[in-house]
């Protein structure tokens, strides 16, 4: 298992999905488009996953708002495929390799959300488990249900066949060249805590299928309590429910990201949740606004890639990219930024007093990453002692959003930051 695991999320994910603006509605062209901006926007700058969001099997998916008991796209094995009206790639049966070989093509990687479970369909149906002489009926756990899509049966780990189920759908998906799988009502369901022994099954078939993926767990907010089998099991797990354009919740992030500090490692990464940037809410109708503008303000957008790459979470662009501004576009590609979310470690809160915050990062040659954050509703002088970043000497300081040079600190870190806002510092010595 840790082989396996080890072969991926070296560094946080950084890439698209497509729920922030086509909910559970996304179709193939509007992929393709999104992964050829990636490409030729984004990729040279780390962003390399192209994830296609819930209820790709389901020919009449129109908006987020899930439509209940309606039929799925099946295979004969009880295994859930692409809906050949909105991925005509998928004829044939060849589900999503030739849209996964298109994303490999350009040099970026395949993902896809899935369910936990065993679709109802298959266990009403009848539906056989591939290899056995078992049927979904004979694994599905018919109590356990997702309270918000009706799609899915839980699994039943301790019937024979539950193993085998995965072990065949991890199996597929490898064959279809898919690299990324985020496994949704697992994390938290919100009826029955962690599906751990589900995650067990799906950790085991991944190991075994013979292609590296990495594994998401949503939704959240995780239980701290098991952070180490998260850790063990899996390449990132949710620390929130769906994450919107809305100050309040961007506020509240500061409280978990410091409640998952310490709790990061090369393989696993606790998720602050998808970036909800750029133009949203195209056929997404969750966020309560439409097909709009991201609704954070500028300062609101520093502060959340600011805090997103300081804790280094995995970032998932949410919006649709080919809709970018030049002002979008500069978030996901200032170099020094994400040389801090890629290289740094030991991110920290060193302080919060009111409405100031200050959190800290090592960098790999010994510099400090500093993000000074006013949280307000007024202008803040932000203000932190190089002792407590643990420097003991005068340092050089750059802005690493403006490019501003601080010339040589002796004592202390200092900068005004507007309501909302935040400013983020790279210390090293001075150049001699």
């Amino acid at each position: 298992m840790a082989l396996a695991k080890s072969m991926v999320a070296q560094t946080p994910p950084m890439g698209w999905n497509s729920w922030d603006c086509y909910g559970a509605a996304v179709t193939e062209d509007e992929v393709r488009g999104n992964a050829a901006y990636m490409a030729t926007h984004l990729k040279d700058y780390g962003w390399e996953y192209v994830v296609v969001d819930i209820q790709w099997y389901e020919p009449g998916a129109v908006s987020s708002r899930y439509r209940p008991f309606v039929p799925l796209c099946m295979d004969d094995y009880s295994r859930l495929v692409p809906a050949e009206n909105r991925f005509p790639s998928a004829r044939g049966g060849r589900g999503f390799k030739p849209l996964a070989d298109y994303v490999h093509s350009l040099g970026l990687k395949f993902g896809i959300h899935i369910m936990r479970g065993i679709p109802r369909q298959a266990v009403h149906n009848g539906g056989r488990i591939k290899g056995t002489n078992v049927t979904a009926r004979d694994i599905a756990h018919t109590n356990s249900i997702c309270p918000w899509n009706t799609d899915m049966y839980g699994v039943d780990a301790s019937k024979e066949g539950a193993q085998a189920y995965y072990d065949s759908l991890f199996e597929l998906y490898a064959e279809w060249g898919v690299d990324f799988v985020k496994v949704d009502d697992i994390a938290a369901s919100r009826l029955y805590g962690s599906h751990l022994e589900e995650i067990r099954l799906i950790r085991r078939a991944i190991d075994r299928c013979g292609r590296p993926m990495v594994l998401s767990l949503s939704p959240g907010p995780a239980p701290l309590e098991h952070a180490d089998f998260f850790a063990e099991h899996a390449n990132m797990w949710r620390m929130t429910d769906d994450f919107w354009d809305k100050w309040p919740l961007l506020l509240d992030m500061f409280d978990r990201c410091k409640k998952w500090e310490g709790k990061s490692r090369p393989g696993a990464w606790p998720d602050c949740d998808m970036l909800p940037l750029g133009r949203i809410g195209i056929r997404n109708v969750d966020g309560g606004a439409g097909d709009r503008r991201t609704r954070f303000t500028r300062d609101e957008q520093r502060t959340m890639m600011t805090l997103w790459t300081m804790f280094r979470s995995p970032l998932m662009f949410g919006g649709e990219l080919r809709d970018n501004d030049e002002w979008t576009l500069s978030l996901l590609t200032n170099r020094d930024v994400l040389a801090m979310h890629r290289e740094s470690s030991n991110a920290r809160q060193v302080y919060r007093d009111g409405s100031r915050i200050v959190w800290a990062a090592d960098g790999p040659r010994g510099e400090v990453y500093a993000a000074l954050f006013n949280v307000g509703e007024a202008p803040e002088r932000v203000s932190v002692a190089l002792s407590d970043l643990g420097l003991a000497r005068a340092v050089h300081g750059k802005e690493l959003w403006t490019g501003r040079e601080t010339g040589v600190l002796a004592e202390r870190l200092s900068a005004d930051v507007p309501p909302h806002g935040a400013a983020l510092f790279r210390l090293a010595a001075p150049e001699t």
